[in-house]
């Protein structure tokens, strides 16, 4: 990387792309149950899907640092474990096993086999392996296969062979599956087109006569070469193979799907062909040919059958019956094909079949879903077509087959896993008045897209909230006895008594306790065996199991202002600042005063003990917090009670302490920790040396305005820190990279909690929200972003805020749809043919489609006040929206218009149309409602609208213009062409435009008010693909392109202040022009490849204090951001530590970090914290040479990469 840059920024990402490419199922852990391991761009990700609770959890995520392009599992015969094979950009072959001990991927193979990229001739595209497990090919799009046997050494180890070739050249391919023959000879099917005579034809007539074959490839174990064995013409529309099963199972052969038609084909077998049934219904147009998208094959017992999709998502079942012997037993040979519609899922990349008796549904665009079989449509009084009825000849014409859509009946939806791809704009805007912006984004397609609110927090599931006659200042729960598996009292204290409740089937009152009810509570704890003991201001109280109670008083004069208690000891403070130490005496169970007191030098605030450790007497330590800003660590040691160890000076009084062990990712084991909460609303954490005392690697995080409160409860099986300030955050170790993690919860403000435990609840918390008791649990760590939902109507194309309310104003648009008026012409026409079918659900089966139509329409949402759509505007004249602005025009005393372009009868490519429109709206009603005003023709449909100096900017084809509003329709003020092809994106800052290309990056125009003129006056030296741009200051444009680039272009500081020189621009205007451009270039500052399309780019800040920050968002529902170095230090630390990961931590697919993050243009002022933060998970010999190398402690390392998170991001 150059180091001469003088612009650096730190890459994380937030949210991982949610669409899936690729998905497979198999056992990867070895163990009976089976797992799905997914490709999401460059993250390889393995999920564990619940049959109990029919629920998918992810167990691991990781990032490869690589396009994956293909995936498949496959097992050594005779073994329980499955392996991942993955084809990737790196020209190698990847073998990856799933170590579950560890829970991370270990590679075993990396075979080099060609040049890194996706390129036409290097393997990698397709990828088959024998049912087996005795050999895979991998394949390119053109010419080269290749063959690798793979086996197993005397170790038992996997081995794999040097590949074996089975090239063929002017060949393409177009999909590639591994037959089922049984131990014979593996062999495997491809689709190919051999173009030779193509290229040498001039006249095309040999295009014409292209065939489309079927060709097997055997793999000769005994001789080790692969051979061509078998070709045959198949129908020229085939895209698709399907694996039959063989040797005992089936038949073998494959299923070839094409347009319209499916058929069975085996190189010593008859050919059978059924066709794709068509939707009947009055809006479906008879003759749209269908192709199969997805299928998947599934065995049982003595059966199989296959589930393909096509491409309205709708599934058919295809079974294939045996010809009969006299004995009534299958021959393998096979008789007919037959198809059947099944039920109908949103449209797939992949289906899986468990054996457990679900479906997993990789949806192409949003949600994906998990459903359970009811039943397998074998009773069902649906058509079946059978290829009885259709000659096996792909040229002869055939009446085509019909069947009437209904809901799912075979298949019911358990779980819908959240999925923003493809997300198609977003924006970050706090508008419901909490600490931190919510993001919220647009995404999805047709009628499964949505509006979605993503808020940073953890999902809480609310059990009880009972109203309580007065507010209670704390709560606690307790046990009885030691051996307690459940709590059995909830004791509250008030600011005049305290209360208590038992915990059983109902929570009632009760007095009975020994507990003083005419004094607040200080702290309650279960003591020894069988005892309680409570701290009340004026003393303590030692409740025996026979009812017997003890009683310390506080000295005259003097009151208890903070206590601690674990199950041997009890401390308290004095409202004198001295310090009272009780420990336990094990013989009789009694309370022993320590002789001493310890006078503290300020007035304490807050104590802590530690739990004891297992197998000791006592917790070591006594932490102490005072009013003069110290926290002090007490050594509890019978030769050195109450002597001072160590002391940390913080920034304000601590309110809360805590001693608590918890997971520790650096050590690997568990650790002691202090956390501290402050008075200012900052909470710290601290290592406390187990032995000397001693505090070190302190970490902080601000959480809110208030005090913060700590508490220690117990989720999914581990300790955890429940921190109280302005709302309530949870501090636990991540489930996957075992690092701390502090995220708050989404749930009200809590003033105290307390760990809750009972046969309903096992593990709980109790909390007081002003004079509420809540009891509550968490279910899941992993995903700290919460989503809601607002469905929308058709696929959304952008949209805006209202500059006052909380309002967004989407426009939606959908190519190839009916809209709603042609919809019910449709319907009400009687003289139509086809059917007269239900009203379908659009969320369910889609619009109906027609070619040229589009469907659009105008959305109000409130993501706020009532979460839904409050107005929809639909588009006449198959018109579609394609951009929206607020604008204030300054000629209507600054009100604020809701502008949108659209264009009339589109077609994407070649980009045509008939006309273009820009509509105005008025807000009513504080813009929950438009009011239309008129509309203005203009020749093209104007990409990108913009509110500048009062006045509408507008990019129409490569002119810019700027209109005012007039009373009936816009009126032109100034136009330059300004863009080489299209303009795409404007953004502005005082008189300055950037204006994004569709293809040629950006120019800056410079808008002169006196002369009404805009002129450009500095470009770009490369063709970018702009697809959003924000300014990061007047000078800098962050920007876009749709080959997933990410880049910072900067205006010379000169061309700068020359622009913005008072006067008419005539120096502008004559000023020399550059190679066709504009007279000066920007730089390059910054540039980085983070595999997604970005979408939309912002600088805000992201958390409660933060600093701005560049956050953009992909595509595929990636949510990143770009944090800017502040010093050099930090720069050349996270430079030198991406080297190291680089070489010993290199990316699991082979391709090498930097290339892949250089894709295509190197990279530049940026580095990778995705790589960085892998730093964590390696073992730990590793992590500490590589902080000998830097000069630091494993420790410090990790809290440099934690805080470069924290303090500006989730």
């Amino acid at each position: 990387m150059a180091t001469t840059s003088s612009m650096f920024m730190y890459s994380l990402t937030i949210q991982p792309p949610t669409s899936i490419t690729q998905a497979i199922l198999g056992q990867f852990a070895g163990t009976k149950e089976q797992q799905i391991v997914t490709a999401s761009g460059s993250r390889l990700t393995i999920h564990r899907p619940d049959p109990t609770q029919a629920k998918i959890t992810t167990i691991l995520s990781q990032d490869v640092f690589g396009i994956i392009r293909t995936l498949a599992p496959f097992r050594l015969a005779g073994s329980n474990k499955d392996y991942i094979i993955i084809g990737s950009d790196s020209g190698r072959i990847t073998v990856v096993e799933y170590v579950p001990s560890q829970n991370r991927f270990n590679r075993l193979h990396l075979e080099t086999f060609g040049k890194s990229g996706v390129r036409r001739v290097i393997p990698g595209q397709y990828l088959a392996v024998d049912p087996k497990g005795r050999a895979c090919l991998i394949a390119s799009v053109e010419k080269n296969k290749l063959v690798y046997v793979l086996n197993r050494n005397a170790q038992a180890d996997l081995t794999i062979s040097s590949p074996l070739e089975a090239h063929k050249a002017q060949t393409l391919v177009f999909a590639l599956v591994g037959l089922d023959v049984g131990y014979e000879n593996p062999v495997f099917a491809a689709l190919e087109v051999d173009y030779a005579e193509c290229d040498q034809d001039p006249t095309g007539q040999a295009y014409e006569d292209l065939e489309k074959s079927l060709v097997y490839y055997e793999l000769d174990l005994g001789l080790n070469h692969v051979v061509r064995k078998w070709s045959d013409p198949v129908d020229r529309t085939a895209t698709m193979l399907l694996q039959v099963p063989g040797g005992a199972d089936g038949p073998s052969g494959v299923l070839v799907c094409g347009l319209d038609n499916i058929t069975y084909r085996h190189s010593n077998q008859d050919a059978f062909r059924v066709p794709i049934p068509r939707r009947r219904g009055a809006t479906e147009n008879p003759e749209r040919k269908r192709y199969i998208t997805a299928g998947v094959m599934h065995k049982m017992r003595g059966a199989f059958f296959f589930l393909l999709q096509s491409e309205d998502g709708d599934m058919f079942k295809v079974t294939l019956d045996m010809v009969e012997d006299d004995a009534g037993q299958a021959t393998g040979e096979v008789k007919r094909l037959k198809i059947k519609y099944f039920d109908t899922v949103p449209l797939a990349s992949n289906l899986c079949i468990l054996k457990s008796g679900f479906l997993f549904v990789a949806s192409e665009t949003g949600n994906h879903h998990f459903y359970q079989f009811e039943k397998l449509g074998d009773d069902d009084n649906e058509m079946e077509f059978d290829s009885d009825s259709y000659s096996a000849d792909p040229s002869e014409p055939y009446t085509p087959a019909y069947f009437t859509p209904r809901p799912a009946e075979n298949v019911n939806l358990v779980e819908s896993i959240d999925s923003m791809n493809p997300q198609m704009d977003c924006k970050v805007a706090n508008l419901t008045e909490e600490d931190a912006p919510q993001i919220y984004s647009i995404c999805g397609t047709g009628a499964r897209s949505s509006f979605r609110t993503l808020k940073h927090g953890l999902e809480v599931n609310d059990i009880v909230d009972s109203e309580l006659p007065s507010a209670p200042t704390r709560v606690w729960t307790t046990k009885i006895t030691r051996n307690d598996q459940y709590d059995a009292y909830i004791v509250l204290s008030f600011t005049s008594g305290t209360l208590v409740l038992s915990i059983g089937e109902t929570v009632e009152e009760v007095n009975d306790t020994g507990f003083l009810s005419s004094a607040p509570t200080l702290a309650v704890q279960q003591l020894g065996e069988d005892a309680l003991i409570q701290v009340h201001p004026r003393g303590i109280r030692h409740i025996r199991a026979d009812r017997r109670v003890n009683e310390w008083p506080a000295p005259q004069h003097r009151s208890i202002v903070a206590a601690t208690t674990n199950e041997r000891q009890v401390a308290v403070a004095l409202s004198s600042g001295e310090i009272v130490y009780f420990e336990m005496d094990p013989e009789d169970g009694s309370l022993a005063e320590y002789d001493e007191k310890r006078e503290m030098s300020g007035t304490v605030t807050c104590l802590s003990l530690g739990e004891v450790p297992e197998g000791r007497v006592r917790s070591q330590f006594l932490a102490v917090g005072c009013d003069d800003s110290t926290v002090r660590i007490l050594s509890l040691d019978p030769d050195s009670t109450l002597e001072n160890k160590s002391v940390q000076a913080l920034t304000s009084a601590p309110s809360a302490l805590k001693i608590m062990a918890m997971a520790d990712s650096t050590s690997g084991g568990s650790t002691l920790y202090l956390h501290i909460g402050l008075w200012s609303g900052v909470y710290l954490r601290t290592v406390l040396d187990e032995i000397t005392g001693e505090l070190s690697d302190t970490r902080t995080r601000f959480l809110g305005a208030k005090k913060v409160e700590l508490f220690q409860v117990s989720v999914k099986g581990q300790q955890a820190v429940l921190a109280l300030s302005s709302r309530a955050w949870l501090g636990y170790s991540d489930p996957q990279t075992k690092g701390f993690t502090l995220t708050p919860l989404n749930f009200p403000a809590l003033t105290w909690a307390s760990n809750f435990s009972s046969e309903q609840c096992v593990e709980g918390m109790v909390g007081i929200e002003n004079q509420s008791l809540r009891i509550f649990s968490i279910e899941k760590l992993g995903n700290s972003l919460l989503q809601e939902s607002i469905p929308l109507t058709y696929t959304p194309r952008k949209f805006v805020r209202h500059p006052e309310q909380p309002l967004f104003y989407s426009i939606e648009s959908d190519n190839n749809t009916l809209s709603p008026a042609t919809r019910q012409r449709l319907m009400n026409d009687t003289t139509l043919v086809n059917g007269d079918a239900a009203i379908l659900s659009p969320e369910d089966f889609g619009y109906p489609r027609a070619q040229g139509h589009w469907a659009s329409c105008i959305h109000i949402i409130d993501p706020v006040n009532t979460k839904a759509c409050l107005q929809q505007i639909d588009l006449e004249d198959n018109e579609a929206a394609v951009s929206i602005a607020a604008v204030s025009f300054a000629s209507q005393d600054d009100e604020t218009f809701l502008v949108i372009g659209t264009g009339k009868d589109i077609t994407i490519a070649p980009r045509t149309f008939s006309a273009g429109f820009i509509y105005v709206y008025r807000f009513l009603e504080d813009g929950k409602e438009l009011e239309f005003i008129h509309k203005t023709k203009v020749e093209q449909p104007p990409q990108a609208l913009l509110g500048f100096q009062g006045r509408l900017l507008a990019g129409i084809g490569k002119d810019l213009r700027i209109y005012d509003l007039g009373l009936k329709q816009l009126l032109r003020k100034c136009q330059a062409q300004v863009a080489p092809n299209l303009v795409t994106g404007l953004q502005t800052q005082g008189s300055r435009i950037i204006v994004s290309d569709v293809q040629e990056s950006v120019v800056y125009v410079v808008y002169k008010y006196q002369e009404n003129r805009l002129i450009p006056f500095v470009d770009d030296v490369v063709a970018r693909w702009t697809t959003s741009t924000t300014m990061v200051d007047y000078e800098t444009v962050a920007g876009g392109d749709k080959f997933g680039n990410m880049w910072l272009l900067r205006c010379p500081q000169k061309s700068s202040e020359e622009a913005d020189e008072e006067g008419s621009g005539a120096h502008l205007i004559h000023e020399r022009q550059y190679l066709q451009g504009a007279p000066n270039r920007l730089n390059l500052m910054c540039h980085f490849f983070p595999q997604d399309i970005p979408t939309s780019i912002q600088k805000t800040p992201l958390v409660a204090g933060g600093r701005d920050i560049l956050v953009w968002t992909g595509f595929q529902g990636t949510i990143g951001i770009f944090v800017p170095f502040i010093g050099r230090e930090d720069v050349d630390f996270f430079q030198t530590l991406e080297q190291h990961l680089r070489s010993e931590d290199a990316p699991l697919a082979g391709r090498d970090h930097l290339i892949y993050r250089s894709y295509y243009v190197p990279v530049k002022g940026v580095i990778d914290g995705d790589l960085c933060e892998r730093y964590a998970l390696l073992p730990l010999d590793k992590k500490q040479m590589i902080a000998g190398e830097l000069d630091r402690s494993v420790r410090e390392i990790e809290r440099k990469i934690s805080d470069m998170r924290t303090r500006v991001a989730h």
